[in-house]
């Protein structure tokens, strides 16, 4: 455990409470939007279908409704994401987590890259919705991860994401770690995958980490009173 505690209720207001698992009932994401309500959550990050659903529950509170795009993969095109995120953002979303294209990073094609990033960026931004880009860390080499860093800041992403949670792994303290010194001080870095208890979303901001994606949140704060 860290030396450095941190309060629950600041704790709370650097989660995205998450529900992404394809098996979700709308009665699941009601729960987790009374959940975040209770707790005062940074967001409730959910799929495309149901982003109408949580912006209706979450409604005059302070919780913002995220979106993710391209998701899980990263694999559609460009045009796809980018109608995904209008559809998002039209629907209610405030926060869009979009996935870059692993395949093509891994192939050195850093226009596409560039493109595809640039293209949700503007989206979400001329909607004045705050944009993160997942760039699923654990499919990466740490040249790959800084490159793909790096692109997403200088085409004005919010924030970088370390994971979907659906590959072969989530976030680590040195992913986080390698991301914030690749970035600085400018953008966030949000930590998401594996995060279940009040010391893995410590040990992630320590390293870094100004979000915590997580479906764990009610216990990760219970057990910050611990």
């Amino acid at each position: 455990m860290s030396s450095k505690k941190i309060s629950g209720a600041d704790l709370a207001r650097l989660i995205d409470h998450t529900i992404l698992k394809p098996e979700a009932t709308p009665a699941e994401v009601e729960n987790v939007c009374r959940e975040a309500l209770e707790n005062n959550f940074a967001s409730v990050c959910i799929n495309p279908s149901y982003v109408s659903l949580v912006k209706e529950k979450l409604k005059d509170s302070s919780v913002k409704v995220c979106c993710v795009i391209g998701f899980p993969l990263g694999a559609t095109t460009t045009a796809s994401k980018l109608r995904e995120t209008e559809e998002a953002i039209s629907n209610g979303a405030q926060e869009v987590d979009m996935v870059i294209n692993i395949g093509r990073l891994k192939a050195g094609d850093l226009r596409y890259i560039e493109e595809d990033i640039r293209a949700v960026v503007n989206s979400a931004h001329s909607s004045s919705a705050i944009a993160k880009v997942i760039i699923e860390t654990c499919l990466l080499t740490d040249e790959e991860k800084e490159r793909a860093c790096l692109i997403a800041k200088n085409v004005g992403a919010d924030f970088v994401k370390t994971s979907t949670g659906f590959s072969k792994g989530g976030a680590t303290a040195s992913d986080v770690a390698l991301m914030r010194r690749v970035v600085g001080p400018s953008i966030g870095v949000k930590a998401s995958g594996g995060i279940r208890t009040y010391a893995d979303a410590l040990l992630m901001i320590e390293n870094g980490a100004t979000r915590i994606g997580a479906s764990s949140g009610v216990k990760i704060i219970k057990e910050s009173t611990q």
